[in-house]
Protein backbone atom coordinates (compact mmCIF):
# COMPACT_ATOMS: atom_id res chain seq x y z
CA UNK A 1 0.00 0.00 0.00
CA UNK A 2 1.00 3.64 -0.41
CA UNK A 3 1.01 6.06 2.54
CA UNK A 4 1.63 9.76 3.05
CA UNK A 5 2.60 10.63 6.62
CA UNK A 6 2.48 14.31 7.52
CA UNK A 7 4.55 15.21 10.59
CA UNK A 8 7.77 13.26 11.06
CA UNK A 9 8.19 13.65 14.81
CA UNK A 10 8.71 10.77 17.24
CA UNK A 11 5.37 9.11 16.46
CA UNK A 12 5.14 9.91 12.74
CA UNK A 13 8.79 9.08 12.10
CA UNK A 14 8.64 5.72 13.82
CA UNK A 15 5.37 4.85 12.05
CA UNK A 16 6.88 5.79 8.67
CA UNK A 17 9.90 3.54 9.27
CA UNK A 18 7.76 0.63 10.51
CA UNK A 19 5.45 0.75 7.48
CA UNK A 20 8.45 0.98 5.15
CA UNK A 21 10.03 -2.05 6.83
CA UNK A 22 6.77 -3.94 6.30
CA UNK A 23 7.16 -3.39 2.55
CA UNK A 24 4.85 -0.42 1.96
CA UNK A 25 5.64 2.74 0.02
CA UNK A 26 5.79 5.71 2.40
CA UNK A 27 6.12 9.42 1.65
CA UNK A 28 7.17 11.37 4.74
CA UNK A 29 6.27 15.08 4.78
CA UNK A 30 7.49 17.68 7.27
CA UNK A 31 8.28 21.40 7.19
CA UNK A 32 11.34 20.80 9.37
CA UNK A 33 14.36 20.03 7.18
CA UNK A 34 16.36 18.42 10.01
CA UNK A 35 13.62 15.86 10.66
CA UNK A 36 13.52 14.94 6.98
CA UNK A 37 17.31 14.63 6.90
CA UNK A 38 17.20 12.22 9.84
CA UNK A 39 14.67 9.89 8.21
CA UNK A 40 15.28 10.14 4.47
CA UNK A 41 17.47 7.02 4.32
CA UNK A 42 14.92 4.95 6.25
CA UNK A 43 11.73 5.48 4.23
CA UNK A 44 10.72 5.37 0.57
CA UNK A 45 10.44 9.11 -0.07
CA UNK A 46 10.83 12.21 2.11
CA UNK A 47 9.77 15.77 1.30
CA UNK A 48 10.33 19.08 3.04
CA UNK A 49 6.95 20.75 2.66
CA UNK A 50 4.47 22.99 4.44
CA UNK A 51 1.37 20.81 4.54
CA UNK A 52 -0.80 23.88 5.25
CA UNK A 53 -0.01 25.15 1.72
CA UNK A 54 -2.72 23.75 -0.54
CA UNK A 55 -0.77 24.51 -3.73
CA UNK A 56 2.16 22.46 -2.43
CA UNK A 57 -0.02 19.58 -1.21
CA UNK A 58 -1.65 19.31 -4.66
CA UNK A 59 1.73 18.21 -6.04
CA UNK A 60 1.69 15.05 -3.94
CA UNK A 61 0.49 11.80 -5.61
CA UNK A 62 -2.84 11.87 -3.77
CA UNK A 63 -4.81 9.77 -6.27
CA UNK A 64 -2.31 6.92 -5.94
CA UNK A 65 -2.17 7.08 -2.13
CA UNK A 66 -4.24 4.62 -0.09
CA UNK A 67 -3.99 6.37 3.29
CA UNK A 68 -2.92 9.84 4.46
CA UNK A 69 -1.89 10.00 8.13
CA UNK A 70 -1.78 13.43 9.78
CA UNK A 71 0.70 12.79 12.61
CA UNK A 72 1.45 16.42 13.52
CA UNK A 73 1.73 16.66 17.29
CA UNK A 74 3.01 20.00 18.53
CA UNK A 75 1.04 22.42 16.30
CA UNK A 76 -2.72 21.91 16.53
CA UNK A 77 -3.40 24.73 14.07
CA UNK A 78 -1.17 23.14 11.43
CA UNK A 79 -2.79 19.78 12.08
CA UNK A 80 -6.28 21.18 11.52
CA UNK A 81 -5.26 23.15 8.43
CA UNK A 82 -3.47 20.25 6.76
CA UNK A 83 -6.29 17.84 7.63
CA UNK A 84 -8.82 20.18 6.02
CA UNK A 85 -6.67 20.51 2.88
CA UNK A 86 -6.26 16.76 2.40
CA UNK A 87 -10.00 16.32 2.99
CA UNK A 88 -10.81 19.02 0.45
CA UNK A 89 -8.55 17.30 -2.08
CA UNK A 90 -10.65 14.13 -1.66
CA UNK A 91 -8.04 11.67 -0.41
CA UNK A 92 -9.21 8.05 -0.23
CA UNK A 93 -8.74 7.69 3.53
CA UNK A 94 -7.48 10.13 6.15
CA UNK A 95 -6.29 9.15 9.63
CA UNK A 96 -5.59 12.11 11.92
CA UNK A 97 -3.83 12.37 15.27
CA UNK A 98 -5.80 14.11 18.05
CA UNK A 99 -3.96 15.95 20.83
CA UNK A 100 -6.93 16.76 23.08
CA UNK A 101 -10.74 16.60 23.17
CA UNK A 102 -11.30 19.92 21.42
CA UNK A 103 -8.82 19.04 18.68
CA UNK A 104 -10.64 15.72 18.20
CA UNK A 105 -14.00 17.49 17.93
CA UNK A 106 -12.69 19.85 15.23
CA UNK A 107 -11.15 17.13 13.06
CA UNK A 108 -14.29 15.05 13.51
CA UNK A 109 -16.22 17.99 12.09
CA UNK A 110 -13.83 18.11 9.13
CA UNK A 111 -14.78 14.51 8.42
CA UNK A 112 -11.67 12.35 8.76
CA UNK A 113 -12.08 8.60 8.43
CA UNK A 114 -10.34 7.75 11.70
CA UNK A 115 -8.84 9.51 14.72
CA UNK A 116 -5.88 8.11 16.64
CA UNK A 117 -4.47 8.93 20.07
CA UNK A 118 -0.73 8.15 20.21
CA UNK A 119 -0.82 8.09 24.00
CA UNK A 120 -3.22 5.15 23.73
CA UNK A 121 -2.06 3.50 20.52
CA UNK A 122 1.60 3.04 19.77
CA UNK A 123 2.99 3.45 16.26
CA UNK A 124 3.99 -0.21 16.33
CA UNK A 125 0.44 -1.33 17.04
CA UNK A 126 -0.99 0.99 14.36
CA UNK A 127 1.47 -0.26 11.73
CA UNK A 128 0.50 -3.87 12.43
CA UNK A 129 -3.19 -2.99 12.20
CA UNK A 130 -2.72 -1.18 8.89
CA UNK A 131 -0.75 -4.16 7.61
CA UNK A 132 -3.90 -6.34 7.78
CA UNK A 133 -6.18 -4.78 5.20
CA UNK A 134 -9.78 -4.58 6.44
CA UNK A 135 -8.91 -4.49 10.14
CA UNK A 136 -10.49 -1.55 11.97
CA UNK A 137 -8.60 -2.13 15.22
CA UNK A 138 -6.44 -4.84 16.73
CA UNK A 139 -4.90 -6.02 19.96
CA UNK A 140 -1.85 -8.26 19.71
CA UNK A 141 -2.03 -11.14 22.17
CA UNK A 142 1.14 -12.91 21.01
CA UNK A 143 3.17 -13.42 17.85
CA UNK A 144 0.56 -15.94 16.77
CA UNK A 145 -2.77 -14.65 18.12
CA UNK A 146 -4.68 -11.38 17.71
CA UNK A 147 -8.00 -9.81 18.61
CA UNK A 148 -9.35 -7.72 15.72
CA UNK A 149 -12.33 -5.58 14.77
CA UNK A 150 -13.54 -6.20 11.21
CA UNK A 151 -16.66 -5.30 9.26
CA UNK A 152 -18.94 -8.25 8.65
CA UNK A 153 -18.33 -9.61 5.12
CA UNK A 154 -21.35 -9.27 2.76
CA UNK A 155 -21.71 -13.06 2.51
CA UNK A 156 -22.84 -13.19 6.17
CA UNK A 157 -25.36 -10.33 6.13
CA UNK A 158 -28.84 -11.59 6.96
CA UNK A 159 -27.78 -14.96 8.32
CA UNK A 160 -27.29 -16.11 11.89
CA UNK A 161 -24.11 -16.83 13.82
CA UNK A 162 -24.98 -20.53 13.77
CA UNK A 163 -25.51 -20.51 9.99
CA UNK A 164 -22.28 -18.62 9.34
CA UNK A 165 -20.30 -21.03 11.55
CA UNK A 166 -17.17 -18.86 11.39
CA UNK A 167 -15.59 -20.88 14.17
CA UNK A 168 -15.77 -24.11 12.17
CA UNK A 169 -14.65 -22.60 8.84
CA UNK A 170 -11.91 -20.25 10.08
CA UNK A 171 -11.21 -21.39 13.68
CA UNK A 172 -12.08 -17.89 14.90
CA UNK A 173 -14.15 -16.97 17.95
CA UNK A 174 -16.67 -14.11 17.82
CA UNK A 175 -16.20 -12.29 21.12
CA UNK A 176 -18.99 -9.81 20.43
CA UNK A 177 -20.58 -7.63 17.75
CA UNK A 178 -20.36 -3.84 17.67
CA UNK A 179 -22.92 -1.54 16.09
CA UNK A 180 -22.10 2.04 15.16
CA UNK A 181 -24.62 4.64 16.34
CA UNK A 182 -24.67 8.37 15.60
CA UNK A 183 -24.50 10.74 18.59
CA UNK A 184 -24.10 14.52 18.70
CA UNK A 185 -20.74 15.90 19.83
CA UNK A 186 -19.99 19.23 21.56
CA UNK A 187 -20.65 21.11 18.31
CA UNK A 188 -23.98 19.38 17.76
CA UNK A 189 -22.55 17.32 14.89
CA UNK A 190 -23.49 13.65 14.55
CA UNK A 191 -20.42 11.46 15.12
CA UNK A 192 -20.10 7.66 15.25
CA UNK A 193 -20.03 5.85 18.60
CA UNK A 194 -19.62 2.14 19.29
CA UNK A 195 -22.44 0.16 20.89
CA UNK A 196 -21.26 -3.26 22.08
CA UNK A 197 -24.13 -5.74 22.09
CA UNK A 198 -22.55 -8.18 24.57
CA UNK A 199 -22.60 -11.97 24.32
CA UNK A 200 -23.57 -13.14 20.83
CA UNK A 201 -26.13 -15.93 20.68
CA UNK A 202 -26.29 -18.55 17.90
CA UNK A 203 -29.58 -16.98 16.75
CA UNK A 204 -28.08 -13.48 16.30
CA UNK A 205 -28.36 -12.33 12.66
CA UNK A 206 -25.66 -10.19 11.12
CA UNK A 207 -26.62 -6.84 9.62
CA UNK A 208 -24.74 -4.69 7.10
CA UNK A 209 -22.17 -2.44 8.82
CA UNK A 210 -21.91 -4.73 11.87
CA UNK A 211 -18.38 -4.94 13.29
CA UNK A 212 -17.16 -8.31 14.52
CA UNK A 213 -14.68 -8.62 17.37
CA UNK A 214 -12.75 -11.78 16.53
CA UNK A 215 -10.10 -13.78 18.37
CA UNK A 216 -7.81 -16.29 16.74
CA UNK A 217 -4.58 -17.05 14.94
CA UNK A 218 -3.27 -14.27 12.69
CA UNK A 219 -3.08 -16.62 9.69
CA UNK A 220 -6.77 -17.52 10.12
CA UNK A 221 -7.73 -13.87 10.54
CA UNK A 222 -5.96 -13.11 7.25
CA UNK A 223 -7.91 -15.89 5.54
CA UNK A 224 -11.14 -14.42 6.90
CA UNK A 225 -10.15 -10.93 5.71
CA UNK A 226 -9.67 -12.28 2.18
CA UNK A 227 -13.46 -12.64 2.00
CA UNK A 228 -13.66 -8.86 1.56
CA UNK A 229 -11.21 -8.70 -1.37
Amino acid sequence: MKYIIVGIGNFGGYLAKRLTNLGHEVIGVDSNNSRIEMIKESITHSIVMDATDQAAVKNLPLKDTDIVIIAIGEDIGASIMSTAIFKQLKCKRIIARAINDLHETVIQAIGVDEIIHPEEETADRLSKRLEMKGVLDSLEISDEYNIVEVKVPPRYVGISVAEADIRKEFYLNILTVIKIEQKKNLLGINTPHKNVIGVVTPEFKFEAEDILLLFGKIKNIQQFLALGD
